[in-house]
């Protein structure tokens, strides 16, 4: 079994699964506006999250010998450790609750808005329950203002958001002949930041949101965040046992066994949730059928890379968080630097937004960069 026993392993882990966490919501994002049912592409993306889990096990966990004290995956799957996987089940079945929700929030709010505030809340709630579980590993006193930073990130989100919303609302008023030769003309792709973009947006995308209150969105992104800061936690408790909850002699769960229980329980949830939706689906979304969505090739590939990218991230957020703290791992939640990136790249977010706006969303990021440099600061070292 490959351990990550060193700080600088733990860093490289956590920043590429920051990398990936950041990308993956891009791309689902990118599907609904599309106008590909949000149903479809989470089952899609559910298939090949679990087989990111399945692959972390077979290598990661198979490398090396095995010993008594630290079994391979495949010995640990016999072994009576069962209060462990189920906190590790536990923490997959709030994830996909987290990410079945985040999916309608980003049509609400957008995707940059979306991230800051889940992020947010995941680290303020599930950084704190991390720590005091790790046994405070990681230093508080660099740990707890990187905490503050995010806190500070997610008021500077929801300024960001309110200020885009008017924003948008402006150009929307104010649609007249010059914007519509700029961007809306016939015959020409509406350009991103008009509001010939907006309504363009509005025909194409998969859940409608004109008209709706965002209130809709920022209540999904409250709780999903609660969801997302749950999930750390309890697989830090699979992991570690710090409940003293497994026999004598057994040995606590690798990442690895543990992942792959986590992701079982998500793989189970969001195929009974989605499944559900395609016959009774939210937000007025059409009704699909099981024979749809095996019909529905549209957009497929890029639903089983967000599953991919999401899967190996979250197993090397794990990874570097068992051998640095998982308090410290919660860097990865700073996701949204890289969200933001897309959203602007791909979506065209902000484009033609006031000065105002932009002003909130530089200092946004920058606290986010200040945040993702403090907690990776207060890495500490578990020992094994």
């Amino acid at each position: 079994m490959y351990i990550v026993d060193s700080r600088g392993g733990a860093i490289a882990c956590m920043l590429l699964a920051l990398l990936f966490l950041g990308t993956w919501p891009a791309i689902l994002t990118l599907l609904e506006r599309r106008g590909r049912l949000p149903q479809h592409t989470y089952l899609d993306y559910t298939i090949t999250n679990l087989l990111a889990a399945v692959i972390i096990a077979f290598t990661f966990g198979e490398f090396g010998h095995t010993n008594d004290d630290k079994p391979n995956f495949l010995v640990q799957l016999s072994q009576n450790n069962w209060p462990s996987v189920l906190f590790a089940m536990a923490g997959g079945v709030v994830l996909s609750l987290g990410n079945l929700s985040t999916q309608y929030a980003w049509a609400f709010v957008g995707l940059s808005v979306t991230e800051v505030i889940t992020a947010s809340i995941t680290v303020v709630i599930g950084t704190t329950l991390n720590y005091f579980l790790d046994d405070k590993i990681n230093r508080a006193e660099i740990l707890f203002p990187g905490v503050a930073c995010f806190l500070i990130a997610v008021c500077l989100g929801s300024v960001v958001h309110a200020s885009n919303a008017k924003d948008n609302q402006e150009k929307l008023d104010g649609l007249k002949e010059k914007d519509l030769e700029d961007g809306g003309g016939k015959g020409e792709k509406a350009k991103a930041g008009t509001a010939s973009f907006l309504i363009e947006l509005e025909s194409q995308r998969a859940i409608k949101v004109f008209g709706k209150s965002t209130f809709i969105g920022l209540a999904i992104c409250l709780f999903a965040g609660i969801c997302f800061s749950l999930f750390s936690p309890a697989f830090n408790l699979a992991t570690n046992d710090q409940w003293n909850t497994l026999d004598d002699g057994v040995p606590h769960l690798s990442v690895y066994t543990a992942f792959f229980y986590f992701s079982c329980s998500c793989f189970v949830i969001a195929i009974i949730l989605n499944i559900t939706f395609l016959y009774h689906p939210a937000f007025n979304l059409p009704k699909s059928s099981i024979k749809a969505y095996l019909n529905d090739w549209e957009g497929r590939g890029w639903a089983f890379l967000a599953g991919f990218l999401c899967g190996f991230g979250n197993g090397l957020q794990f990874m570097g968080g068992q051998a640095a703290g998982y308090a410290a791992a919660d860097a990865v939640q700073a996701l949204p630097l890289v969200s933001t990136f897309w959203g602007v790249l791909i979506f065209g977010e902000y484009r033609k937004s006031s000065r105002r706006t932009y002003v909130f969303l530089i200092g946004m990021l920058s606290m986010f960069i200040v945040a993702v440099g403090v907690l990776m600061a207060s890495s500490g070292h578990r020992k094994h």
